[in-house]
């Protein structure tokens, strides 16, 4: 029987029920407990800091764009493409579903797929503080209307109740992430590929690791937002080229990425569980000695706070 424990995840968070307590149930009998033998952290919200109360072996689970401190853990699953024996790149738009959904099946119809589109192209966001994307929104804009039904730009007089819906209607969807970092790619890619919409991405500059590129519109294989709006206006003009796209695997060779394979996931969960590791937390030397080891999340936490302001300040506020 594991004893597994969670602290520092979001406040709907349920440690008894989530992705990684379905996963891990697969291939052991586990336990959820206060006093774990393992604990599975994040840094989000009021909990941020929880995990320094355990001496357990920590296991640091992040989906946003922050690295692992192994000065506070000792083993970590990140976006990042790191070379650490104890890091297993996990990307958050893994955990969003069953990524087993994006493999095209034979009997697939890109014709047939394109022509049941209704709209131009879809925006869903309420965060402003990504000029790169509201950059682009009015770009795109310019060539024919994007229906924005998120907080930011907002065209439709509502919110829209059903996301998945919505963008199922467009041709193309605005899949533009908060900001831009090797690796890190969240469920906005996969979001309009399980609803057959074209992703207009931005992000992620190593997208094509897990993505065939050739299935969407990618920033990152243009030298300008100018000329990614050309491209979407040749894809809209050209019926053929649009079915083209749809018809290409959203996934590289039309199959599950090793670093969201739930069997993959599990292996590395199996090293973890059997590598014997002196935990972080009982290891001494001058970093915690001296109470440093909490400089680096300190650091980090710094930055995006004044990232945050910068872009407040930098950036038009909507209501």
């Amino acid at each position: 029987m594991l004893r597994i424990g969670f602290s520092g995840f979001w406040d709907d968070f349920d440690p008894r029920d989530n992705w990684f307590t379905r996963l891990l149930s697969q291939r052991w009998p586990i336990v959820v407990t206060d006093r774990p033998d393992w604990l599975i952290f994040s840094r989000i919200g009021r909990g941020r800091h929880d995990h320094l109360r355990h001496d357990c072996v920590r296991i640091f689970y992040t989906g946003e764009n922050e690295p692992p401190d192994w000065q506070t853990c000792d083993w970590a699953f990140t976006f990042g493409h790191l070379r650490h024996p104890r890091h297993f790149r996990l990307p958050l738009w893994g955990l969003y579903g069953d990524p087993a959904r994006l493999v095209h099946r034979a009997d697939r119809d890109p014709r047939a797929l394109a022509a049941a589109k209704t709209r131009f192209c879809s925006f869903v966001v309420s965060n402003p503080l990504c000029p790169v994307r509201n950059a682009f929104f009015h770009r795109l804009s310019r060539y024919r209307p994007v229906d924005s039904g998120g907080r930011l730009f907002n065209t439709l007089g509502r919110r829209v109740d059903d996301k998945m819906a919505f963008i199922a209607q467009s041709k193309f969807t605005i899949a533009f992430e908060n900001e831009s970092t090797p690796g890190y790619t969240t469920e906005k890619v996969m979001e309009p590929m399980l609803v057959d919409s074209i992703p207009i991405y931005w992000g992620d500059p190593l997208v094509g690791r897990d993505f065939d590129t050739r299935s969407f519109l990618s920033a990152h294989d243009s030298p300008s937002l100018e000329d990614l709006v050309e491209r979407v206006v040749a894809v809209d003009r050209d019926p053929a080229l649009h079915a083209r796209l749809l018809g290409t695997p959203w996934l590289r060779g039309n199959r599950v990425p090793d670093c969201v394979a739930a069997e993959r996931v599990l292996d590395q969960f199996d090293r973890i569980f059997t590598t014997p590791v002196e935990p972080v937390a009982r290891r001494r030397g001058i970093v915690r000695s001296f109470g440093l080891h909490g400089v680096p999340a300190m650091v980090t936490s710094i930055r995006r706070r004044l990232r945050r302001r910068w872009l407040k300040a930098t950036c038009p506020s909507h209501g």
